[in-house]
């Protein structure tokens, strides 16, 4: 059986729950092994509202990931997103002894400068990212380690949430007997994903709509400048449906996938479809139209309101490449030319990229951006010290043997 390192993306969002577990290689690619994905109950906008729900689709999606892999999964790299992220800039100086050559050491105490900021007591620092070193007043570096000078200061970028949401998303994980390895902020983990290093150099936003939130991540000079979150997403365009054609809210997500557009001109406006109806009554007929409007009212007020905080950033007039939308709502028709139109730069919609064998047609999706993009940066965090809690690979698990693991587990979170 193979012994390479297992890592598993788990990304614990609004609407949906996704798992995908890969095998690295010794060469840093990775090989889809495992996926699973279900309904998220419990969360809201990011949020933990009814952990025991919470658990329970963790371990639905984490136990089908488990089938396809043939292994019991133990860590995980674990998403976050949520109106209570917050992110700022800090800046950092330390002296460099004697003038000499600039150390790994020099460059962790320079940014534990930057992050020995006030930060209050009910929140956590969840990311501190470099996006530029200064050496001798020299800016624009990259990486320092090896040059010499006298003073060595750093411009980062700190992301904090909010204590008791990473508390409760950590809890629940652990309920279902998972190590986290780390949580990351989504938008971040996303880019991992479906950025490439040209759009990163030359200046991108990364627009992550998700089911009740919108992730914003700016990069420009290979570094990441702004993050922000919109507390809208596709769950929004969910319940617009349900209220504006009556019909349950699991029909109305139906319907927006199978016949969801945000652009009149793109669909025969009189064309009909069936929306079943409430209460026993007899299903209707209603226009392509008549959905069309809905999904892009609300499509574009989410849109206006990411655009608001590009401009906020200060870097929009910087995005040389445009932006990228990824998450389950830029598949919707239409939203990729409506984001075009109201941004006013180059837009697309970003897929996993960059991936080896072994990946699935399923996971080569928007939706599992996310996913991917947590594995890709457990990958690199391979190569630091320290490490990784790897799977028990077995053969066919039987039901006693799943039994016995959860009672283990039970006790573990008791003590």
């Amino acid at each position: 059986m193979s012994q390479l390192p297992i890592l598993v993306g788990l990304d614990i969002g609004t609407t949906k729950i996704c798992a995908v577990a890969a095998e690295v290689n010794d060469d840093g690619s990775t090989n889809i092994i495992g996926m699973g994905s279900s309904p998220s109950l419990g969360m809201r906008k990011g949020m933990v509202v009814n952990i025991e729900q919470t658990v329970e689709s963790i371990r639905q999606a984490i136990s089908e990931c488990e089938r396809m892999a043939d292994c019991n999964l133990h860590s995980v790299y674990v998403g976050i997103a949520g109106s209570h992220i917050k992110g700022f800039s800090s800046h950092g100086l330390v002296p460099i002894r004697g003038g000499g050559e600039i150390s790994v050491h020099d460059v962790e105490r320079v940014m534990e400068a930057a992050t020995s900021v006030s930060i209050p007591g009910d929140r956590v620092l969840l990311h501190s990212l470099p996006q530029e070193y200064i050496v001798d007043g020299q800016g624009g570096i990259l990486n320092p380690v090896g040059m010499s000078g006298v003073r060595l200061e750093v411009d980062a970028h700190l992301v904090t949430g909010a204590e008791t949401s990473v508390r409760n998303i950590t809890r629940a994980c652990e309920k279902c007997g998972l190590h986290v390895e780390e949580l990351i902020l989504e938008g971040l983990a996303s880019s991992k994903a479906v950025l490439t290093d040209e759009e990163r150099e030359l200046g991108v936003a990364l627009i992550d709509i998700g089911g009740g939130t919108c992730d914003i991540a700016v990069f420009t000079e290979n570094a990441i400048k702004y993050t922000g979150t919109v507390a809208l997403g596709g769950q929004n365009v969910t319940n617009d449906l349900s209220l504006g054609l009556q019909t349950p809210l699991s029909e109305a997500e139906k319907i927006k996938t199978m016949y969801g557009c945000v652009l009149s001109e793109m669909v025969d406006a009189n064309e009909e479809i069936p929306v079943p109806s409430v209460g026993g009554r007899p299903a209707r007929r209603l226009t392509r139209g008549r959905l069309t409007e809905i999904c892009g009212f609300r499509m574009e007020e989410i849109l206006l309101l990411v655009d608001k905080e590009l401009e906020k950033s200060g870097y929009k007039s910087l995005l040389g490449a445009g932006v990228v939308l990824t998450g389950g709502c830029s598949l919707l028709l239409g939203v990729e030319e409506m984001a075009s139109e109201v941004f006013g730069l180059p837009t697309r919609v970003g897929y996993p990229i960059n991936m080896e064998d072994g990946v699935d047609d399923m996971v080569n999706n928007p939706i599992y951006a996310t996913a991917i993009g947590l594995i890709k940066w457990g990958v690199e965090k391979l190569s630091q010290p320290g490490e990784i809690d790897q799977p028990e690979l077995v053969e066919t698990p039987s039901f006693w043997e799943r039994l016995i693991d959860k009672i283990k587990n039970w006790f573990s979170a008791i003590r």
